[in-house]
């Protein structure tokens, strides 16, 4: 697979592009993500502009071959008609997590005054994150990731841990509101004398 960036008309919006070899699964040799960004302030209300944000993305059709569709799985279940008593098996489609998944964001309105559901928002903001995370730090990298010659454990993931484990050492769990002594094999402390 390789992956590149195209960017678009709009100052930040920008194209993923997906390419693939020939496989057993779907047709397309080239699947897309564009992500569609405002980045500046609304006319009528231009103090309530927090930077640049996230219109619609549009992920593209995907071709699959027959039966090979990994986004969907047949679940069978039995059903029992209620007066006869026969019992008969439903075949239904149900969405399973999968890469390709990506492809499918949330629908957004086209109105650009319409509300979003806040679950929609959340995902479309996950969505986001994820396309600005393989754009920033994915693509610009990619010969390192191919090589195996990317340091997988950047500075700044390390920076803080020693804090975190100095945090760890304070933590007393026995001095946990939940903390049940009798269920503790070396006995509890008295928290109210610390």
């Amino acid at each position: 697979m390789n992956v590149q960036l195209e960017l678009n008309s709009d100052p930040m919006g920008f194209t993923l592009l997906f390419e693939f070899d020939e496989n057993e699964y779907f047709t397309d040799k080239v699947l897309t993500k564009t992500y569609t960004m405002q980045s500046s302030a609304d006319e009528n209300d231009p103090f309530g502009f927090e930077g640049p944000e996230i219109i619609s993305c549009k992920g593209c059709s995907i071709h699959w071959k027959e039966g090979k569709n990994v986004t969907l799985m047949n679940m069978k279940k039995k059903q029992k008609n209620a007066k006869t008593g026969n019992i008969r098996i439903v075949t239904k489609e149900v969405q399973v997590d999968s890469f390709f998944n990506f492809f499918s964001p949330p629908e957004v309105p086209e109105d650009p005054s319409a509300e979003i559901d806040a679950d929609v928002e959340a995902l479309l903001q996950a969505d986001f994150q994820i396309g600005h995370f393989i754009r920033e730090r994915i693509v610009p990298h990619a010969v390192l990731y191919f090589t195996g010659d990317i340091d997988t454990d950047d500075e700044e993931d390390g920076e803080g841990d020693d804090d975190m484990d100095e945090d760890y050492e304070d933590y007393d769990e026995e001095c946990d509101p939940d903390y049940d002594p009798s269920k503790d094999v070396q006995g509890g402390k008295d928290c109210k004398s610390q």
